[in-house]
């Protein structure tokens, strides 16, 4: 029995000081089946349009003139991470990584701050004139610069508890309606069993919506630095 309604999130599953839930972040890799190298295959044809569409939507908000050196790669590959942690979670008795805040500010934070470093350092006049909209009064500069220097500094903030928030909060409702069927009536617990399978295609999709989010919001803040 839960002794907290959050325990069913709690790392509990360890050998020693180690914890052994933090492994699920991993698994994905055996999501990738033997299949996928062997070309040609369905996997690698339906992974590789999944991608090149990815890299064009992504070469879009970086720039055409700014995307030779790679770096949709890495917003391709945040988008796998995530994607394939937020599907695992839905799988039972498999620990969502994805939704503490441990995983998803340590994905948010460096990436920030790789992004505030190269660009005050190399484009400084750039970052300094990204903290005065255009067009504002001169009356209102000194506010705005406040406004827009706070709201630079809770990005990774924003990020990492929108994607740990969305995938609690499916999951807490998946729980709260699964430990009531025991005390339902069979009519009861027909429709609570639909329920679940709707919510269950509900969180399907919040969980590639939330990874794609997270990589086009980290893909708009670099194009911001240059």
């Amino acid at each position: 029995m839960m002794t907290n309604l959050f325990s069913v999130f709690d790392p509990s599953t360890s050998i020693g000081n180690l914890s052994l839930n933090w492994m699920s972040t991993f698994l994905g890799l055996l999501l990738i089946p033997t299949s996928m190298w062997m070309i040609p295959s369905r996997h690698l044809i339906l992974w590789n349009n999944i991608l090149s569409a990815l890299h064009k939507e992504f070469k879009t908000l970086i720039g055409y003139k700014k995307i030779n050196n790679g770096s949709s790669f890495i917003f391709i590959s945040l988008f796998s991470i995530i994607m394939f942690n937020n599907f695992l979670g839905l799988f039972p008795y498999v620990f969502t990584s994805t939704s503490h805040m441990a995983m998803t500010l340590s994905l948010a934070l460096p990436l920030w701050l790789t992004f505030m470093i190269f660009g005050w350092i190399n484009n400084t006049q750039h970052m300094f004139a990204h903290l005065v909209p255009q067009g504002t009064p001169p009356v209102l500069m000194p506010f705005m610069v406040c406004i827009e220097t706070i709201s630079n500094m809770i990005r990774p903030g924003t990020l990492a508890v929108r994607l740990a928030a969305n995938m609690i909060a499916g999951h807490l409702l998946l729980t709260l309606l699964g430990n009531t069927g025991p005390f339902l009536s069979y009519t009861l617990l027909s429709v609570l069993v639909v329920t679940q399978i709707a919510l269950l295609v509900l969180e399907s999709a919040v969980a590639i919506i939330q990874s794609y989010v997270f990589a086009v919001l980290s893909t708009l803040y670099s194009s911001e630095v240059n």
